[in-house]
Parts: C-alpha cells; structure tokens; sequence
C-alpha cells in the first residue's frame, strides 16, 4: 500500500510540524512563568534568611558585636569543629533523630489508622471524629503544651489523681518529666496529638479517591482486604504518603515549642535537649549567636540529606518524583 504525502508546490514535503515540550500538561515556558510568583517569595522568605544564617556560623558573633562593642571576627570552621568535638552535641542529636523517628511513625500508624476507620463509620461518626481531631490540631503549641502540663502536674493533675483512684499509689505526686524517658514519652504524645489529624484527613482523601473499580476487580479476584491493601491502595496512596512523611519529618525534626515548655528549657542536666532548643541556648542563653547559627546549619543540612534519602529510595521503587 503506498502512502500518500501532502507536498508543497515545488513537489517538496513539507517540514515536519515541532513538538512543543510539556511540563505537567501545560507548555514548559507557561509553567515556569506560572511559578515566578512563588520563587520569589521562597526566595525572600527562606534563601535569604538561611544565607544571613551560614555567614553568622562563620564568624564570632556573641553579644559584644551585636552591640558594636567590638568587631566582627572572621573564624572560618572554627564553630563547627568546636560543635562537632562536644560529647553534649552527639547526645542531642541522637537525641533528636530517635525522637523524630518516633514520632513520624507514631503520628503516620495513628493518622492512617483514623483515616482507614473514617472510610468504615457512620457520617456523623465521620463528622465527629474531623471535628474532635481538627480542634486538637488548631489548638497552638504553647497551649497544647500547657494543658497537658495541668493534666500531668504531680501534684494537681488529672491523670495522677485517677491512677491513685485506681490503686496505683506509686503515682501519688509522680513527676513525668524527671525522668528522660517518660518526659520524651509526655512531649510525644502531646506532639501526635496535635500532629495526626493532617496525617488522617490528608490519607482519608486519598483513601476515597481509590478507584472502587480496582477494589472490586481485586475482590473478584479472590484478594482478601490485607492483599487488597498493600497491592492496590498503597501504591495509589505513595504520593499522598510522601507528602505526608516529608512533612511529619520536618515538622518533628525542628520541634522546640513543646520540648521547651514541657521539660521546662530541655530537661534535668538537659536530658531532654533537641537540637532546636539547643540551638536556641547556644545562641540566646549563652549569646554565642556563631555557634547556635552553626548547629542551625547543621540541622538544616540533615533535614535535606534525610529528605533526599527518603525521596531517592521511594524513585528507586519505581515511584515517579
């Protein structure tokens, strides 16, 4: 069969029509004008600021030069590898990365948890438990924290007065924050608290939006609910479940309000210390502004390494990023 081709006038073919590059659906040039808006404001609200925070890290920068009282010094790594050769600042950052980890898998179980239950009840049930979560998740960090302080006070609070009631006597005038398990165990808590609901609205939107087709091509098929979740729903959800894990890490990772709060400034001998409130000391308790910027630096280079990690495994799974 031959086949036929338009020519021109002088019985050359016309040229082959150019293929305009996509990006997301819409042509590459409009959708990096469309993101002009929000690169500037990334740029001002956050490049400029974590750049003025790598200078200070390089120099000595206590009180006296604040004031003008004396002269900035250039030090080069010198906060760093003070920073790095102190035993307390393995601790905290040991410290920090177990409590992060924990509290990312926590608030993920508890959220997706919710989120599949929420797809089972009743609608006023659903609508109850959004609106119950959504207040814990509007309350601020500073009241949250106080409240469960009051409830978990030795010798006023609610929780020590029920366990006695109950005949547990060992917590009459019990404190959960001298120890530095069950502080961290307290602030924890606390932190999922106000943390899942994200996690569980954010999951239950993906939940619904599963294709039923697919869960009832899957049934047919014999699959049981487990198979049918770990082979059909969690690959769709994979994107949602970054977002949210991406998110529950950074938020987890730089946590300073509850930890300060609840263990009054990072615990006894600061046991209790994170990286975000022992940056905070560093730089506004003992005005060495230098080395709290250097360990702010620090903490922002692992967040990104840990997001990289995390990304690069999910891609090397076959999700497209």
């Amino acid at each position: 069969m031959t086949t036929l081709t338009a020519r021109g006038a002088d019985g050359t073919a016309p040229p082959a029509p150019r293929r305009r590059r996509f990006l997301g659906g819409a042509p590459r040039r409009e959708a990096l004008i469309y993101l002009v808006p929000a690169a500037v404001i990334l740029l001002l609200l956050l490049a400029y600021p974590l750049y003025q925070l790598v200078v200070i890290s390089f120099y000595d920068y206590r009180q006296a030069q604040v004031s003008g009282g004396a002269p900035l010094e250039f030090i080069g790594f010198q906060n760093y590898s003070q920073l790095l050769s102190t035993p307390q600042f393995w601790q905290v950052l040991g410290n920090t990365v177990a409590f992060a980890g924990f509290l990312v898998l926590a608030t993920i179980a508890i959220g997706g948890g919710l989120a599949v239950l929420a797809t089972r009840i009743r609608p006023w049930a659903r609508n109850l438990l959004f609106w119950v979560s959504l207040g814990a998740w509007a309350t601020p960090a500073m009241t949250g924290s106080a409240v469960w302080m009051f409830l978990f006070d030795p010798t006023l609070g609610l929780v020590n007065k029920v366990l006695v009631s109950l005949g547990a006597s060992g917590f009459d005038g019990h404190s959960w924050t001298y120890n530095k398990y069950s502080a961290f165990a307290l602030v924890g808590a606390e932190v999922v608290w106000c943390s899942f609901p994200f996690v569980m609205i954010t999951l239950y939107a993906g939940i619904i939006g599963v294709p039923s087709e697919l869960i009832e091509a899957a049934r047919l098929d014999g699959a049981k609910m487990g198979r049918i979740v770990r082979s059909v729903i969690v690959p769709i959800l994979k994107p949602v479940l970054i977002v949210v894990t991406i998110q529950s890490i950074i938020w987890d990772f730089k946590l300073f309000t509850q930890i300060y709060v609840m263990t009054s400034g990072g615990g006894i001998n600061g046991q209790n210390l994170v990286l975000n409130v022992y940056s905070y000391q560093q730089a506004f308790a003992a005005s060495q502004y230098g080395k709290g910027s250097a360990i702010g630096v620090v903490m922002s280079v692992l967040l990104l390494l840990i997001t990289l990690v995390y990304l690069r495994t999910q891609r090397k799974q076959g999700e497209l990023l």
